[in-house]
């Protein structure tokens, strides 16, 4: 029985958030396990506090009981919904999930709170590749909030409506391995066009990772490219729409269009995602094929992916044996004439390919041949 932890997500308005979602895995406290204590902390929690607490029980991504029996004892890092609101004061909103190989048994910890890990009681639910409910033994606690203060460790504030503007720096340094992108999107001047974009449709962006950058080859390096090129490679990592990572699972037009596009024309620096595998997607650039590997931040308009390789457009780096293409310059044919000398008649007319020579020596054979077949041709027509 699910009722208690049901009705508070009703009221504080998570669920209607989860319904705008399609990818997650929802840890739900039964009530053979809603204690006293956990009745006490939620109704003495400010709402917003107490949301940020249940968003700390989403995560962003479709654990089915397959996945959760591969996941190795050392664990996977995965995104929770509160990482993603953008509302994590202390500490990561990420959480890590583990599997004892001699139990079987499933635990939930945060990775930077010193709480204590839930443990996996049993899947309750799932549809795939969308949902899993799976009930667990206890609230997970993110760092930031302390249950056994009279208060929280931060005084509630407005949070549950969208920031005006959204700090994309701050989004990547709470990334932690986002440093790389971070400076070049600084230096580059880009990021504060972001920042400063009313987003219209949302943007989506796909920000490499530190090793991704490291496993560049030399005639790949970005950095050495010049200003505006440098600058059209990271517009080249972000889309004109927003996308969840739900939305982007269930992509129907796989074909999608960059702010990069926009500079360059239509059809030009697009990016082709799919998924693969349940629910692995994957980014094609033309060049590379990375992966998604992390949400870092999903908050309508603008949501911000880790990816597993820097999206080289191939209209900059072209493959061995490719050239860039260039507009072709041509010549007009030559024209030449294979009437015989002194004629009346309308010479005939042989168009030389373009790019191709015809000699003066081959007309001049091409006229005797000629003259010589005519003059064949008139001996026959006066014996005759």
């Amino acid at each position: 029985n699910l009722s208690s932890f049901s009705n508070l997500l009703v009221s504080s308005g998570i669920a209607s958030e989860l319904s705008r979602r399609n990818s997650l895995t929802l840890l739900a406290v039964p009530n053979s396990h809603f204690s006293s204590a956990s009745v006490d902390f939620t109704r003495r929690l400010s709402p917003p506090k107490l949301a940020d607490l249940l968003r700390f029980n989403v995560l962003l991504q479709f654990l089915s009981d397959s996945d959760l029996r591969r996941i190795s004892p050392s664990g996977s890092a995965v995104t929770t919904l509160y990482e993603a609101s953008g509302h994590v004061f202390a500490g990561s909103g990420y959480v890590n999930v583990t599997r004892d190989p001699a139990s079987g048994s499933v635990t939930i910890g945060s990775s930077s709170s010193s709480s204590k890990s839930v443990t996996v009681l049993k899947l309750l639910e799932t549809k795939p590749p969308n949902i899993t409910v799976l009930s667990v033994d206890s609230f997970l606690v993110p760092a930031g909030i302390d249950l056994t203060a009279s208060e929280t460790l931060f005084p509630p504030t407005s949070e549950t409506s969208l920031p005006a503007g959204i700090n994309l720096t701050q989004i990547l340094i709470n990334g932690h391995n986002f440093n790389v992108a971070l400076s070049l999107l600084v230096a580059s001047g880009v990021i504060t066009e972001l920042e400063k974009d009313d987003h219209g449709a949302g943007i989506t962006v796909f920000v490499p990772t530190d090793s991704a950058f490291s496993d560049l080859p030399e005639d790949e390096n970005i950095q050495s490219l010049p200003a505006d090129k440098k600058a059209l490679v990271l517009k080249f990592h972000v889309l004109n729409s927003y996308y969840t990572l739900g939305s982007l699972e269930s992509i129907t037009n796989p074909v999608n269009p960059t702010l990069a596009t926009e500079k360059m024309g239509a059809g030009s620096y697009t990016l082709n995602i799919s998924r693969v595998n349940g629910s692995i997607v994957t980014i094609n650039s033309g060049l590379v094929l990375a992966v998604v590997t992390q949400t870092a931040f999903d908050q309508n308009p603008v949501s911000v992916f880790g990816v597993s390789k820097v999206l080289l457009p191939k209209e900059l780096f072209p493959k061995p044996g490719q050239v860039l293409s260039t507009p072709a310059t041509t010549t007009p044919p030559r024209e030449v004439s294979l009437s015989p000398a002194g004629s009346d008649d309308q010479p005939s007319r042989l168009v030389a390919p373009p790019g191709e020579v015809v000699s003066s020596s081959t007309v001049k054979r091409t006229r005797v041949f000629l003259y010589l077949c005519w003059c064949i041709a008139f001996c026959c027509a006066f014996l005759v």
